[in-house]
């Protein structure tokens, strides 16, 4: 729990104190611009409100792990990929994107302090304790976080603690670990195919380079 709302908080502050020209910069997610990515953590964020809103009753179906399924690469053609993409020019000026997470996003943020740990939640047809639910965010904002900086070298990075915490949870859902030798945030970059690992880093990987990348979906 206090990782999503340190990891969360840590996105929202770098998307705040972006300038206007970065939004048209690309951002670490195939065929996104900054601001396509922006708008994604809006309807991200939405997201959480409505879960956290969705009471179930039934046993728990899924963890913060089982959450995540590894899918294929992304390559920019998704149907929904494309509505982002169309929905975030919509908004022309940066100052609205940062309005609409910030407004959207501090409730979400508010929803997720005082949720329930133990509580149970319905999403995308699967029953998690609220807990499991927002610690499996954690990887989704730290993620997200590493793609709003990829092109913005001056750009606040995402907390220590979260990346540790993420790079915990990516080992967890692939059932490997890293080798010690990679940072929590090459390890995330890596081991999800957001950049190809060097000739060194092939060679630590051994014979786990041959199954990356790990796409999450």
């Amino acid at each position: 729990m206090d990782l999503f709302t340190s990891s969360w908080s840590a996105l929202r502050t770098a998307v705040a104190e972006l300038a206007d020209e970065d939004f048209a910069r690309p951002s670490g997610c195939t065929g996104w611009l900054v601001r396509d990515l922006v708008c994604h953590l809006v309807i991200d964020a939405q997201d959480v409100l409505i879960t956290l809103a969705t009471p179930a009753s039934s046993e728990p179906t899924r963890s913060a792990a089982t959450y995540w399924n590894v899918v294929k690469t992304p390559t920019g053609d998704d149907p929904l990929d494309a509505l982002t993409v169309r929905l975030a020019a919509a908004y022309q000026e940066p100052w609205l994107l940062k309005f609409h997470l910030d407004d959207v996003g501090s409730a979400a943020g508010r929803a997720a302090g005082l949720a329930d740990p133990a509580a149970r939640v319905e999403t995308r047809d699967q029953v998690l304790t609220a807990g499991d639910y927002l610690s499996a965010y954690v990887l989704e904002w730290t993620l997200h976080h590493l793609d709003l900086v990829a092109r913005l070298p001056d750009a606040a990075t995402p907390p220590a603690e979260a990346l540790s915490g993420a790079r915990a949870l990516l080992e967890q859902i692939v059932g490997e670990e890293f080798p010690r030798s990679f940072g929590d945030a090459d390890a995330l970059l890596v081991g999800t195919g957001r950049r190809a690992p060097t000739a060194a880093e092939t060679t630590a990987l051994s014979g786990l380079a041959a199954r990356l990348p790990f796409a999450l979906g």
